[in-house]
């Protein structure tokens, strides 16, 4: 019996006993794990996924990928040249049950990625977010009083388009992947860097364009 699972944006075809490295995952070492995007079980083809299936698995442990160079250079009147290394954290698991229906009632703790956006980025953009939910009251008054005018905009999000080339399509990746705010940018470690990096495809924009600078300034207001 084999499926064909999805994690960390990759797909991987596993049956039971395999061992394979995936994006690192929020668990230690000895804790048992559920995928639940599974998209293929035997014959079973999902729409796109397949309903009540899962992938079990046993964490062995966190570890890091190869080594990966990252090389700039700027070929223009102040040019310049930055090399930098990267190592990929990851989880490796050994598969250990391929459940086709019931995964939903296992009880087993989901399979949730660990790199996405650093615990530094969430606390930064916590009194932000709490000012919101304060303000949200005033708003309905004023909508109330004044039934015509259009509700207030969301306190919470920041006009990601003030960072140097990010316009309104960049603005839509950053903000389908949970950033909102400067202060999220502003708190970005090395590792979100190469996460994002990675995942929308920035291709070094990050570093190119000094947003995380960029944001700690706007931060401020």
């Amino acid at each position: 019996m084999f499926a064909v699972l999805k994690t960390g944006g990759k797909q991987y075809k596993v049956s039971s006993g395999d061992v394979l490295r995936v994006e690192k995952l929020a668990a230690d070492a000895g804790d048992k794990v559920q995928f639940n995007e599974i998209l293929m079980v035997d014959g079973t083809v999902g729409t796109p996924l397949v309903e009540g299936a899962g992938v079990q698995a046993e964490v062995i442990d966190q570890i890091k990928g190869e080594k990966l160079i990252h090389f700039v250079k700027r070929r223009r009147k102040h040019s310049s040249k930055r090399t930098k290394g990267h190592r990929q954290k990851l989880t490796l698991v050994r598969i250990t049950d391929i459940l086709s229906s019931g995964a939903d009632k296992s009880g087993v703790m989901a399979a949730v990625g660990a790199g996405s956006v650093s615990t530094a980025a969430v606390a930064a953009a916590a009194p932000k977010k709490a000012a919101a939910k304060k303000a949200a009251p005033k708003k309905a008054e004023a909508k109330a009083e004044v039934p015509t005018e259009a509700p207030a905009a969301d306190a919470a999000a920041d006009d990601l388009k003030k960072l140097s080339g990010v316009g309104p399509a960049l603005e839509k990746k950053l903000l389908a992947a949970g950033v909102t705010t400067f202060a999220q940018i502003a708190a970005w470690t090395e590792e979100d860097v190469a996460a994002f990096d990675e995942k929308l495809n920035f291709k070094g924009r990050i570093e190119r364009e000094g947003w995380i600078e960029q944001a700690k300034e706007l931060a401020k207001g």
